[in-house]
């Protein structure tokens, strides 16, 4: 990539050298935030899109959904959006969030609504406020409060670079471009990334649910939530096959955590959360979620096996197979069933220990199929997880070459201008 002919010193403590012939500003001089409050209970902004922090992707400047103010239930004053403005969310800046408005809209009371001056091109200024220098300035400045936030006065003061009008356009149209590029193949791998966990949840259900043997002789369990089984096969509530140690769980606070640093998992609802100085178990078990959206969303495991030494909260089920069986198999078997017909509570769904061991589940009484069985599971599902690895470790590295292109782009480390 080619460089600047000359460069300077930008005399900043959020840039380095610079382009000679580009203007060191203050975002004050170039922007302007948007002030007054529309009521959004009354038309025509109730039917309007109500832009906040949780519609815009990190990084990425892109609206991921849309809502109108009154799908949001919104009562309390928002500000108007025009075509073509950039909100910027001035709550966790650290999250970098910020679009442009493609359309009339509300922004909420957490957002900046700005325009700029006719000397900044509208999309140099949105991959500007998503470079790293801007956004470590905002990170940095917002952590002087307990929830971090920029306020506008701080914000008056960022250092703004402002080429040459023709160049900022250059310069938008070059990221435009490559970074649709790279975005088309983060969106190939996500694809992937899905396929791959659908095939691996797939094959796991196949396996702890009717075996490995591909001549095995089905039966009607006679109960429509479990269906066929393996005729040799028992089926029977989860409390005839694992026993409940909840009762030997110990929450800690964030705080006793800290004080307890050491080399002990912590388990919570999602597996591990942090590490403790001392543990509970001493032993291979299952833990299930107990509460969680994710209990009904299953983005992640909600049952997996334990081992060593560790401690567990009262926010994860703690179960022991009965009769020797085996952890792995068990941890892989109630990961298999469905419990949204017995999860309660609607603002944080619950899975309690009755509803769980209540639970009717088929499986090999036989310890040594259960075993074959999870070591099945183990080789076969080994190689899909080393291609999900391989696709979300270039996943990352596609976001971070594509926020390096984009700050060397408008910070004038490199000179697109004849690389379109």
């Amino acid at each position: 990539m080619q460089s600047y002919a000359e460069m300077t010193t930008a005399n900043s403590p959020w840039l380095d050298e610079v382009p000679a012939h580009w203007d060191l500003s203050r975002f004050r001089y170039e922007a302007v935030i948007n002030g007054g409050q529309v009521d959004p209970r009354e038309e025509p902004w109730s039917g309007m899109t109500l832009i906040a922090p949780n519609h815009i992707e990190s990084n990425t400047g892109r609206i991921v959904s849309v809502e109108t103010a009154d799908e949001q239930g919104a009562d309390s004053g928002k500000y108007l959006v025009k075509q073509g403005q950039i909100v910027y969310s001035k709550i966790r800046p650290a999250l970098n969030k910020a679009v442009i408005a493609e359309t009339q809209a509300l922004c909420s009371a957490d957002m900046y609504a700005m325009s700029f001056s006719d000397r900044v091109e509208p999309r140099f200024a949105l991959y500007y406020l998503l470079a790293r220098p801007f956004h470590t300035f905002a990170t940095i400045i917002s952590t002087r409060v307990k929830m971090p936030k920029v306020n506008r006065e701080e914000l008056a003061d960022a250092p703004w670079l402002v080429p040459p009008l023709d160049e900022q356009r250059a310069i938008a149209d070059y990221l435009d471009r490559e970074t649709a590029r790279i975005d088309t193949l983060i969106e190939e791998q996500q694809r992937l990334i899905e396929m791959l966990r659908e095939r691996r949840r797939v094959l796991a259900t196949r396996a702890v649910c009717f075996g490995v043997d591909e001549d095995v002789e089905l039966r009607d369990s006679g109960d429509p939530v479990v269906g066929l089984v393996p005729r040799h096969w028992t089926v029977k509530a989860v409390r005839y096959w694992l026993e409940s140690l909840d009762g030997r769980r110990i929450p800690l606070s964030g705080e006793e955590r800290a004080d307890r640093r050491g080399d002990f998992d912590y388990y919570g609802a999602s597996g591990v959360i942090d590490r403790v100085n001392d543990y509970l178990f001493d032993e291979p078990l299952v833990l299930v979620s107990e509460d969680g959206a994710n209990l009904l969303m299953r983005s992640t495991p909600i049952a997996f096996a334990a081992k060593g030494r560790y401690w567990v909260n009262n926010h994860a089920h703690v179960l022991r197979p009965l009769s020797d069986g085996d952890v792995d198999f068990w941890a892989q078997r109630l990961e298999a069933l469905d419990v949204t017909t017995v999860v309660s509570g609607a603002a944080q769904p619950k899975l309690t220990a009755g509803a769980l061991m209540g639970l009717r589940v088929s499986a090999p009484d036989d310890v040594d199929e259960q075993r074959r069985i999870a070591a099945y599971l183990a080789k076969q599902t080994s190689k899909i997880d080393t291609l999900i690895t391989e696709s979300e470790l270039f996943v990352e590295l596609s976001r971070e070459r594509r926020a390096a292109l984009i700050t060397a782009a408008v910070t004038g480390q490199i000179d697109v201008r004849e690389m379109l």
